[in-house]
């Protein structure tokens, strides 16, 4: 029992490892970090006004810029085009976790139970991702109000994967499944994209 314990917290912890790893060299993960080390004041200098305009009327400044920057065309889009660049951000997000995971689940280290539990939480960003793509074309139409549901619905999804780490009995009824503290970053950083790009659609219904 004990060793099978110690099995399945090792792979725990090479999720959370890996994870980090992927979470380091991304802008997002940029965006989260602390004040001092994003030195956002320098880079607002270079970003065109729209851009500072439009993160100003979001909930996460910070992200939003860095999120926006990640792409070249931010640079030279209108409101609508940015609200685009912020929903195709997370849907990278949302994509790159469902293929971590999903990779994590088919791993030959990774006990049964971990496997369906990770398959489960990779489907649950995998339709968060579905969900975003969603977005993506109604904005395209000019639809706001069903890509404002879509994008939504794509932020609750990643918290069902909590859940059921919570839900999940190892190695005895009285203990549950440590949720990864990278996974719940990851899922605070799509939480917080979904967010901002709610909040960039509301704008663009309140300049139509």
């Amino acid at each position: 029992m004990a060793t099978a314990a110690a099995s399945r917290m090792l792979v725990l912890l090479l999720i959370q490892l890996n994870i980090l790893f992927h979470l380091s060299d991304s802008p997002i993960a940029l965006a989260q970090a602390p004040p001092q080390q994003q030195n956002s004041s320098s880079k607002e200098h270079h970003q065109p006004a729209l851009v500072q305009s439009t993160c100003n009327s979001t909930s996460f400044y910070d992200l939003c810029i860095a999120a926006l920057a990640a792409d070249p065309s931010s640079t030279t889009a209108d409101v609508p085009g940015l609200c685009a660049i912020a929903v195709s951000a997370a849907a990278a997000n949302a994509s790159g976790t469902a293929s971590f995971l999903g990779n994590a689940s088919d791993a030959a280290a990774t006990p049964d139970a971990d496997r369906a539990l990770l398959r489960t939480c990779a489907g649950k960003y995998a339709a968060a991702r579905d969900a975003l793509l969603a977005a993506r074309a109604s904005l395209a139409e000019q639809d706001y109000d069903y890509a404002f549901v879509h994008v939504s619905a794509a932020g609750e999804y990643p918290a069902v994967c909590r859940t059921l780490f919570r839900r999940q009995q190892r190695p005895s009824p009285s203990r549950t499944a440590a949720y990864p503290p990278e996974l719940a970053k990851r899922e605070e950083a799509l939480r917080r994209l979904c967010t901002i790009t709610l909040d960039i659609i509301s704008l663009v219904q309140t300049q139509e």
